[in-house]
């Protein structure tokens, strides 16, 4: 790595910033591209393309002055992708990937086509469609997502098949929408693989995921899973199965839900840095940006090994107000050893945004678990 090399960020999120961070101590440079002038990576990166990523012309703009490009956010115009490689420009991991992750139903047909384990599903695209294929399944309770433009649980409703056939105007999609049966699931569980441009392969260990019901977003995880380690394995083989299968280059989280059945479920995979993800910056030698780093700069893939067991807390908006905040209760939480809290520079808190995260340390699970809770009870947002 002779020369330095510019980084192109399409998106400037969190995610973006903390990938920043990285690229910060390397001595690279990042320029990104967002809409949003005061985006959580403006401030640190390089240079800000102030614009939108599903515009055309911004998206050239950065290709033109950067080595490489990544993204850190999924709804990008990918005809604009697809024109950059066309010129030769890297982009990492590639447009025909991000295309089939952008449409729900196409990803499911590839986990299907290539005998990944996923749950029974149909794609439809009308009210009439939904009736046929809730008569024709045998499901007490199904998950319907629109197939486009949904996040953070946006656009996704676990339903009850008697209630939809009973009274089809509770319908909530009209647009093109996967339906697939509802696992009943003893444990939500989350892989990131990493995976180079030499074909060299690795990935995190398993990480387990604890759910707000109402917003559907991830408010504890726990390094490592607490499961057996033949559940681990074969979790972890089918994750690395679908990253090979995909032909991938990059960073991908795959999402699983271990059934009661004892049977592994893929969910999702999302093609970048990850939610799940945020603890290995404390607790593994190497974190998932690092990481994604090393693949855009060509250097050999680090170590995954976990450091300690950690547990992760998103710190998320209060559900009373918009505006102006501060974080809550710092002084009682930055007493305990092995507690590292993450600010992501937002200006204004909203209703179960993503403010923040922490990440705590333990010699155990039991310990970190411990840990969590005495912070999950001290720590919040409140208004200015």
């Amino acid at each position: 790595m002779a020369e330095k090399k510019v980084i192109g960020v399409i998106g400037g999120g969190q995610l973006g910033r903390m990938f920043i961070e990285e690229a910060i101590r390397y001595n690279i440079d990042c320029i990104i591209l967002d809409a949003d002038k005061n985006c959580p990576a403006s401030a640190i990166a390089h240079d800000h393309i102030i614009g939108s990523i599903t515009e055309s012309e911004p998206i050239h703009q950065l290709a033109k002055r950067c080595d490489v490009l990544t993204y850190e956010i999924e709804h990008i115009l990918i005809e604009s992708l697809i024109e950059i490689e066309a010129q030769e420009k890297k982009l990492i991991p590639s447009a025909s990937i991000l295309q089939m992750i952008q449409d729900k139903g196409m990803q499911k047909k590839f986990y299907a086509d290539k005998q990944i384990p996923t749950a029974d599903f149909e794609i439809v695209s009308s009210p009439e469609n939904w009736l046929l294929v809730l008569q024709k399944k045998n499901w007490k309770k199904f998950v319907a997502k629109l197939c486009r433009d949904g996040y953070d649980g946006k656009g996704v409703e676990i339903l009850e098949t008697k209630n939809i056939l009973n009274n089809p105007d509770l319908i909530p999609f009209k647009g093109q929408t996967v339906l697939e049966e509802f696992i009943e699931s003893e444990m939500e569980i989350a892989i990131i693989v990493a995976r180079n441009e030499q074909g060299d392969i690795n990935c995190f260990p398993a990480v387990e995921m604890e759910f707000d019901a109402d917003a559907n977003l991830v408010t504890m995880l726990i390094c490592p899973a607490r499961t057996t380690h033949e559940i681990q394995n074969e979790a972890e083989k089918i994750a690395l199965k679908v990253v090979k299968e995909m032909n991938g280059v990059g960073l991908f989280a795959v999402e699983l839900f271990l059934g009661i059945d004892g049977k592994i479920y893929v969910n999702e995979t999302a093609p970048r840095p990850h939610n799940s993800g945020h603890h290995t910056i404390e607790a593994c030698y190497t974190s998932q940006y690092e990481q994604l780093l090393r693949i855009l700069i060509g250097l050999p893939l680090g170590s995954t090994q976990i450091i300690k067991p950690s547990v992760m807390l998103n710190i998320l908006g209060s559900k009373n107000f918009k505006g102006k905040y501060f974080l809550d209760g710092m002084k009682e939480v930055l007493s305990i050893e092995g507690v590292y809290i993450h600010m992501y520079g937002k200006h204004e808190s909203k209703p179960m945004r993503k403010m923040g995260h922490v990440t705590i340390l333990g010699n155990t699970i039991e310990q970190a678990i411990d840990k969590a809770k005495m912070v999950q009870s001290v720590l919040k947002i409140s208004q200015l």
